[in-house]
């Protein structure tokens, strides 16, 4: 596992506190670079790989500290902070208190404080030689186990989000047509955008509970080590075998979540500015606009359609898809993910956004059809999918049973509606009735299955959604 220590600082680390920082295993350690330059890392003379700093980010937003970390002490949640991760590998017993020293270093020339506050010290860590000299270097650090088939990450974090490192190991697992195996103490919960990531990957978290065993912390089902990844424990009648940790249901207080899935298409003009069917739906649901936007977590940087739209110009012209984290504010909890990729139909923006609703509070649900509109008739919507959950209002994934969305509502752009027909699309919805939204000539379409709380609205909709794809292989 890697041994994670983060310093929380008012000012930037400048050069002359990277390099006392860098001087806490003593002047025979060998500095290089990782992740394009982004990453420090201290290597021993025998290049065994001890600790890796990434580059520190300014994080302008509130609140982001206390999301990621929870309460930290004396750290002002509206202050502006720098935020530097220190990892140690878990290869080397040494890096543990190595990367303690790196932050604690930090901290004490800039001030501020670590998170675990207790790893922070600035003794000189010695490092004996191994034996043999080995890591491979075919893998970015933060994989813990390499095989042909996986990539292992044991995180003992009590928040894993889709931080700068974990995403590079995300990509490279995809790129190498391996499975991810996230290994987690039965703890930890997963923030939105990591949950998104890793439910578009292939691969699962991996629950290690010390009474019983490894088991799925997305699906339940009880998991082994064979070979070379891990695979599903069956019952004899083939189905799953579910661990009881997992079958413990969620609180019903916890709250609920409404999540939008909405799919854009735009032409690839000079003039596109992304991010705006995101900033409309956040608006009608929320009664504010993002508060920031990254490429991972943490959310650093205030929110603008312009540096986005810059961002995903720049990666387009090296035919890189863009995907970007959005949250709201403290008092608001909102986060979404939006993927962003040129396609021969145009510029597409794949969204998904959360909302979360504590116990007590309601879903703006009759704001959905004027919603529905606006993004139809300003924002080149295709599609939007509409789902109420019964989960934690701080829109996080615990381990553990959460009952499945109920789909509430189903858009179809006004090109879609056009492309199908609309005289195909009103057959595929017996019993239901459309809302026709915009001009008549090119009307999009809005259906409502019901208010979150009918299971049945998952089989109508898989029904619609059917008799719509083969509509679309015939067309």
């Amino acid at each position: 596992m890697t041994y994670d220590v983060i310093a929380i600082t008012p000012t930037m680390p400048d050069a002359k506190a990277l390099l006392a920082a860098l001087h806490a295993g003593g002047p025979d350690l060998r500095v290089g670079r990782g992740a394009d330059s982004a990453v420090a890392q201290l290597r021993h003379a025998d290049g065994r790989l001890l600790v890796s700093i990434e580059a520190p980010r300014f994080l302008q937003l509130p609140g982001e500290t206390r999301r990621l970390l929870g309460p930290i002490g004396d750290v002002a949640p509206a202050a502006p902070v720098w935020w530097t991760e220190v990892r140690g590998t878990s290869a080397v017993t040494e890096s543990r208190r190595l990367a303690g020293s790196v932050a604690g270093r930090l901290t004490a020339l800039l001030g501020g404080i670590t998170w675990p506050r207790e790893a922070a010290h600035t003794d000189v860590v010695s490092v004996p030689r191994a034996d043999s000299a080995g890591q491979s270097a075919i893998a970015p650090d933060g994989i813990d186990v390499l095989t042909d088939e996986a990539a292992l990450v044991i995180h003992d974090r009590p928040i894993a989000a889709a931080t700068t490192w974990l995403t590079d190991v995300i990509r490279f697992t995809t790129r190498t047509s391996r499975e991810l195996f996230l290994i987690t103490p039965p703890r930890t919960q997963l923030t939105f955008p990591l949950r998104t990531l890793l439910d578009r990957t292939p691969g699962r978290w991996v629950v290690q509970d010390p009474q019983h065993g490894y088991y799925d912390g997305l699906a339940g089902c009880e998991l082994a080590w064979s070979g070379d990844r891990f695979t599903p424990a069956v019952e004899p009648d083939g189905r799953p075998r579910i661990a009881t940790p997992f079958r413990r249901t969620a609180d019903a207080e916890s709250g609920r979540q409404l999540v939008l899935s909405m799919r854009t298409i735009q032409p690839a003009t000079d003039r596109l500015l992304l991010g705006g069917a995101l900033e409309c739906a956040w608006q009608a649901l929320t009664d504010t606009t993002p508060a920031g936007w990254s490429t991972a977590e943490p959310v650093n940087v205030p929110w603008s359609r312009e540096q986005l739209t810059d961002l995903a110009r720049e990666r387009a012209r090296s035919s890189y898809p863009t995907w970007l984290v959005a949250i709201g504010t403290p008092e608001s909890p909102a986060i979404a993910t939006m993927r962003v990729a040129h396609t021969r139909a145009g510029i597409e923006e794949h969204i998904t956004l959360a909302v979360g609703h504590a116990a007590g509070q309601h879903p703006a649900l009759e704001r959905l059809p004027k919603l529905a509109e606006a993004l139809a008739g300003d924002h080149s919507l295709a599609t939007m999918v509409t789902e109420l959950r019964p989960a934690r209002a701080d829109l996080t994934t615990p381990a553990h049973y959460e009952p499945p969305s109920v789909p509430v509502s189903f858009t179809l752009g006004p090109d879609e509606v056009a492309d199908l027909g609309i005289v195909r699309v009103h057959r595929a919805l017996p019993g239901l009735a459309p809302v026709h939204l915009g001009p008549p000539s090119r009307p999009a379409l809005h259906l409502t299955f019901g208010d979150g709380t009918d299971a049945s609205a998952w089989q109508r909709f898989q029904q619609v959604r059917s008799y719509l794809n083969a509509g679309r292989k015939s067309a």
